[in-house]
């Protein structure tokens, strides 16, 4: 269930998030279909990754959840900052926390400064934040969002036809926003986050790191 429109701006992080993430707990439960399956295929190299990730998912990434059985990323097509289409495979040879998000959505504007530290942080040549816009009307308001809370470090990406949404929440089973998935250089998902997270803390960026590390 998405968040409704026009919801009122929750912008700081702390506390404020902190009431958010029960609100956004409460979206989307804590199951998932992603934890009972083999690894096989493309993938299968990246499932030690994501066994690796798995006792990580704790205090403020606990709803991470690893996948058993990575797979490739949803092949979507959204605009890049210049307007022109671009895709997952364009940014392919880094780690990906590729974030969906809208204005309307409370708990994305929350966590917005965190993915924003988080990139300013450890994004480079290994690893980037690609938060992706879902809104299909007043597009010029997510942009001007950015800027008018000091997010300067995320590129704005965005979706105004509204197609990857659906076809990203076909993959990994959400309802709601923000979802978050973490893909490696190959373009396997190693795990999904459904709902907000404090990303910038320590707890968030240990599981970057280890997703980042060579294979032992």
């Amino acid at each position: 269930m998405k968040a409704t429109p026009n919801i009122p701006a929750v912008i700081l992080a702390g506390g404020a998030l902190a009431a958010v993430l029960v609100g956004g707990l409460a979206l989307y439960g804590t199951g998932s279909n992603l934890g009972n399956l083999v690894a096989t295929g493309p993938c299968a190299e990246a499932a030690p990754v994501a066994a690796r990730l798995a006792p990580l998912a704790r205090g403020e990434v606990a709803a991470f959840d690893a996948s058993a059985a990575p797979k490739p990323a949803p092949a979507v097509v959204f605009k890049g900052p210049d307007g022109a289409p671009t895709d997952l495979a364009a940014l392919r040879g880094k780690l990906l926390l590729v974030n969906l998000w809208a204005t309307w959505c409370a708990p994305c504007k929350a966590e917005m400064p965190a993915l924003d530290l988080l990139q300013a942080e450890l994004g480079g040549d290994a690893f980037q934040v690609v938060a992706i816009n879902i809104e299909t009307r007043n597009l010029d308001k997510p942009p001007a969002w950015f800027k008018a809370n000091g997010i300067t470090h995320l590129t704005y990406y965005g979706d105004p036809e509204g197609k990857v949404l659906p076809a990203i929440q076909s993959a990994v089973g959400s309802t709601g926003l923000p979802t978050t998935m973490l893909i490696d250089a190959k373009g396997c998902t190693l795990g999904v986050m459904k709902g907000p997270a404090e990303w910038s803390r320590e707890d968030g960026k240990r599981l970057i790191r280890a997703a980042l590390a060579p294979a032992a």
